[in-house]
């Protein structure tokens, strides 16, 4: 029951991140919204790991590691928020979902990590997914799910990162330099074109930085709890529910198309994750 009730928290916060991304779409810059969600996410960072007593979380050997995480993963969310404002909702959670194959294959290549026969069928399962979802050469073909593809290798490279981050430094560490390096990248990028901000918006734009803090707690929380595979499968469970969110809100469609090229995905990660034995 616990697991289910840190999946639901942060199914619900990966939905609400992305309705913020969308209700700020034209209205506040791309690099101006990240500037804010990481000077708010350090700042509730710094806050908990000061009242647990914890500032030695504040100290690190990797600054470089860190770096090259921080702007990968920078990266990649300027592409995820890009999709989002160009993008049916439900396409971009459905694209997001390839970042496990394209980890795979990274790790295979810098990590040395063997990529096994399972592996194997589990990236094409999921790169057929992708075919059915963007259908490239047809006239519904939107260049915008490139950008959303880009986004999901900088997403597992950042997940490579963290993955080498983890031997030395803890979460909480990993993530407040994270935030604390990208605050300076979206600082200098967004002033150029930087714009005044009502109340409303800022809301939003505080709405955005905690369920991102959220929705991440949870689903580590979850993996604490439950085999990976389970929760691999649950997570699933934010297609069908952003494909509501954009139906009701947005009159998005959700396309058979949708259905099953995120259902090869699912089977996809499914193998990838799984363990003879488990």
């Amino acid at each position: 029951m616990r697991v289910l009730l840190w999946m639901l928290a942060s199914l619900l916060s990966f939905c609400l991140l992305a309705i913020g991304v969308r209700e700020l779409s034209g209205e506040v810059g791309i690099f101006q919204t990240l500037f804010f969600r990481s000077l708010i996410g350090a700042s509730v960072l710094f806050a908990i790991i000061f009242y647990r007593g914890q500032l030695e979380q504040l100290k690190t050997e990797r600054i470089t590691m860190h770096g090259v995480r921080s702007v990968f993963h920078f990266g990649a969310q300027y592409g995820w928020f890009v999709g989002i404002a160009l993008l049916p909702l439900a396409e971009v959670f459905a694209l997001e979902f390839t970042a496990p194959f394209w980890t795979a294959i990274l790790a295979a290549v810098f990590l040395k990590e063997r990529l096994s026969v399972q592996r194997i069928l589990a990236i094409l399962a999921g790169l057929m997914g992708v075919f059915i979802i963007v259908q490239p050469g047809t006239d519904i073909f939107n260049p915008a799910s490139l950008v959303v593809l880009a986004a999901a290798i900088g997403f597992a490279v950042a997940f490579i990162s963290t993955k080498a981050l983890t031997s030395t430094d803890t979460p909480l560490t990993i993530l407040f330099y994270m935030c604390l390096l990208q605050m300076p990248m979206g600082l200098l990028l967004a002033w150029p074109e930087w714009t005044a901000i009502n109340s409303q918006q800022l809301l939003i734009i505080v709405l955005i930085s905690l369920a991102a803090l959220s929705a991440h707690y949870g689903l580590n929380q979850a993996l604490k709890l439950a085999d990976v595979t389970l929760v691999v499968t649950l997570d699933f469970l934010r297609l069908p529910l952003i494909g509501v969110v954009g139906v009701m809100f947005y009159q998005e469609p959700f396309t058979f198309a949708l259905i099953a090229g995120g259902l090869c995905m699912l089977l996809g990660n499914i193998a990838n994750v799984y363990r003879t034995g488990k």
